[in-house]
């Protein structure tokens, strides 16, 4: 078949509508009426939180796009200018039926549980009203900043997701007066949900911040009557855009494009369905907002208030039992990690086994005495992070400490300067990335002096070096002394630090030098296998694939009968089902109680199996524009449990959705098969490999019936 066969527009989904599927996936979890109602809130505050996201950075990058006047189509043949109005009818169903479920299914059920959410200031009762008076007397009055707008005060700036009220006033006692606008932010720094006294029947009741200083607009302008008060939230422009070349000093560049999020492009702007059009008239115009942006939300603005409510006490038998990751069998507590390593590479799998060795690891590097250095690159880390305390000791007890901090991480730059200041008081030689490239890999090298001479330990892993993510996202790691990986090690931090480039490697793959190259080559050799009449078959599982040349790569694989699965958490452009093309394609999605985030590769090579894990997922920005590193699982026992976990997750039939043929997923048809949920599944077994007493810990498996819609 001719390679060019594979380049037609129609065999390739839109990456945008494609993260916009995953989206609804997890909406379809806030749903599902078999999951306990707090995880479910929960599900949509996420949903809330992922649609703010694609807002600010991918409908941004498009608007952009679009005001350069950029109609290069994508992978799908879509310019910008379309894929926007489909985003936007998208955009559209899905918050419909966000605030359907919020509305329809989850405060119904709430209240059935003792929960009420008074969702109108309108309907307090007397004492609950004199209640609220009273609170916004003493604890919000004094910290609003009520701004009106007349010829001497210009409209003011509004900051980028900021919930706000707008108001019309007329002068009191002058009906005919022109009307006069005024708004107020809705304090971030106070709690959105306020708890009032509960019922007689002991039914606890709640009411969100806006509706209590919304009914008190009049305290505000006390000359003024309220003609109408509604609340409006804006999006904004937050993608970065620095031009490194010019870019003298990163650090500070990166810190002055901090504040202009607060004052990109509006993107998108919410009001209340119910809002004044007068009111809504002069929101639009200040905002330079056009219909195709304005979003009239039928209920609350902003529902990621609801993971707030996930933490409100006194729910626990409406949650799942909090989850503890098991000790892993191979490193007690009390050992000498060195000497663990150096018996066999050690597999992690997170969150089921305990992120707390990698802590040790750098911790115990950072005092031992024999260790002489110590090498790590730093994408997000969490905010009181052990492991940056633990590289400040390190470098304060002599050591060579090298970091790489990566201060383009989207969202975690702020947090990733103060970090990076911090290292460089203590002493640590900090990098601050590189020109052009995010550096998104996640190795940790310790250099040793042992008898026998110097030694070097290594930590690969496909998830960041933060130990809070750890106890959420799948991910796995692998520690180990493997001399010709310790020496590609240091050429990594040789190459990151100055400009030394190996001639060649021995076990890692980096992008953007080979990676994909690599990647070809190993889908290529599978489809070679198969066309000589042996058997081809690859298993890859991934954050997301969007790559056009190894989508082409697995439909030649596939149309030459290589058998390939494929677990996606999110994007996915690859379409399955395509007659004579991707036939032997099927993709699944798992979306659970934890965030699917691990990358692992497996091909079969004629019986010769070879597994990898990466940092990388199958996108042009992993696997060009960013250092990502891929390493080898090769002690045979590791190898089979890599293996093992992906049969797992293919068997998934409780939290996995499977891709159509329309782009649609659905989830499996389970009757007659007992139902297996890969992340429960994973969690018991990595109790029972520590020898965890089940009755010790809290079980989370559960066994929910068909999926409700």
């Amino acid at each position: 078949m001719d390679k060019k066969e594979f380049t037609r527009h129609e065999y390739y989904r839109n990456r945008e509508l494609s993260w916009l599927a995953f989206n609804e996936r997890v909406l379809s979890e806030a749903r599902d009426k078999t999951i306990p109602l707090f995880e479910r809130l929960k599900f949509l505050s996420i949903t809330a939180s992922n649609l703010d996201e694609f807002f600010m950075i991918r409908v941004a990058s498009l608007k952009d796009m679009v005001h350069a006047g950029y109609t290069k189509k994508d992978i799908a043949g879509m310019t910008p200018e379309e894929q926007i109005e489909e985003i936007t009818k998208e955009v559209r169903g899905l918050v419909a039926l966000q605030y359907s479920t919020y509305s329809r299914s989850l405060l119904p059920a709430l209240k059935q549980n003792g929960l009420h959410v008074i969702q109108e200031h309108e309907a307090l009762t007397k004492e609950e009203a004199r209640y609220v008076d009273r609170y916004f007397r003493d604890n919000v009055y004094p910290v609003l900043t009520p701004m009106a707008v007349d010829s001497s005060r210009p409209f003011p700036l509004i900051r980028n997701k900021t919930l706000n009220i707008g108001a019309l006033l007329q002068k009191k006692g002058e009906k005919n007066a022109e009307l006069e606008f005024a708004t107020v932010q809705v304090p971030s720094v106070l709690p959105r949900i306020v708890r009032l006294p509960d019922s007689e029947d002991g039914i606890k009741n709640v009411i969100l911040l806006e509706e209590i200083i919304e009914r008190n607009m009049q305290q505000l302008f006390l000359k003024y009557d309220i003609v109408s008060a509604s609340p409006y939230r804006v999006m904004r422009n937050a993608d970065l855009t620095i031009d490194e070349d010019e870019a003298a000093d990163l650090l500070k560049e990166i810190q002055k494009q901090l504040k202009k999020r607060q004052w990109g492009e509006a993107i998108r702007l919410e009001v209340e369905e119910k809002i004044d059009k007068r009111l809504l008239k002069i929101l639009s115009k200040e905002l330079d907002i056009k219909e195709q942006a304005l979003y009239k939300i039928n209920g609350p603005l902003d529902l990621t208030f609801l993971m707030k409510m996930y933490g409100m006490e006194g729910f626990d038998n409406l949650k799942l039992p909090k989850h503890v990751p098991a000790p892993v069998k191979e490193l007690p507590a009390d050992c000498n990690i060195f000497d663990e390593i150096r018996k066999g590479d050690i597999l992690l799998h997170h969150p089921y086994q305990t992120f707390d060795p990698v802590v040790k690891f750098v911790k115990d590097a950072a005092n031992d005495p024999k260790v002489l250095a110590i090498k790590q690159t730093l994408y997000r880390v969490s905010g009181n992070s052990p492991i940056i305390a633990a590289l400040a000791q390190a470098a304060e007890n002599g050591k060579q400490v090298s970091v790489l901090v990566e201060l383009k991480a989207r969202f975690d730059e702020e947090n990733n300067i103060i970090w990076a200041k911090m290292l460089e008081k203590a002493g640590a030689h900090v990098i601050y990335g590189l020109v052009g490239l995010k550096t998104h890999s996640k190795i940790t090298l310790v250099v040793r002096r042992e008898e026998d001479g110097i030694r070097r330990y290594v930590h690969l892993g496909t998830g960041n070096y933060n130990d809070s993510t750890a106890k959420l996202y799948t991910d796995i790691g692998l520690l180990t002394c493997s001399a010709p990986i310790g020496e590609d090690a240091t050429a990594v931090f040789n190459m990151l630090s100055g400009y030394s480039e190996p001639e060649g490697w021995n076990k890692l793959s980096l992008a953007p030098l080979w990676l994909k190259d690599r990647f070809l080559s190993l889908i290529g050799r599978e489809t070679e296998h198969a066309r000589n009449g042996g058997e081809g078959r690859i298993i890859a599982k991934m954050n997301s694939l969007c790559d056009r040349d190894v989508i082409m790569a697995l439909y030649e694989a596939s149309a030459a009968g290589v058998q390939i699965d494929l677990v996606v958490r999110g994007i996915c452009c690859l379409k399955v089902g395509i007659p004579g093309i991707s036939e032997n394609i099927r993709v699944r999605s798992i979306v659970g109680n934890f965030l699917e985030h691990s990358r692992i590769f497996y091909f079969y090579n004629n019986g010769q199996e070879e597994v990898f894990c990466a940092s990388a997922d199958w996108m042009p920005r992993n696997l060009e524009k960013r250092v990502e590193i891929m390493f080898p699982i090769e002690r045979e026992e590791l190898k089979e449990e890599v293996i093992h976990i992906l049969d797992i997750e293919l068997k998934d039939n409780v939290k996995a959705h499977v891709l159509q043929p329309d782009d649609t997923y659905e989830k499996i048809n389970r009757r007659g098969k007992a139902p297996l949920s890969s992340q429960d599944y994973f969690a018991e077994e990595a109790k029972e490999k520590a020898g965890v007493d089940e009755h010790a810990v809290n079980r989370r498996v559960f066994i929910p019936e068909e999926p409700v819609e």
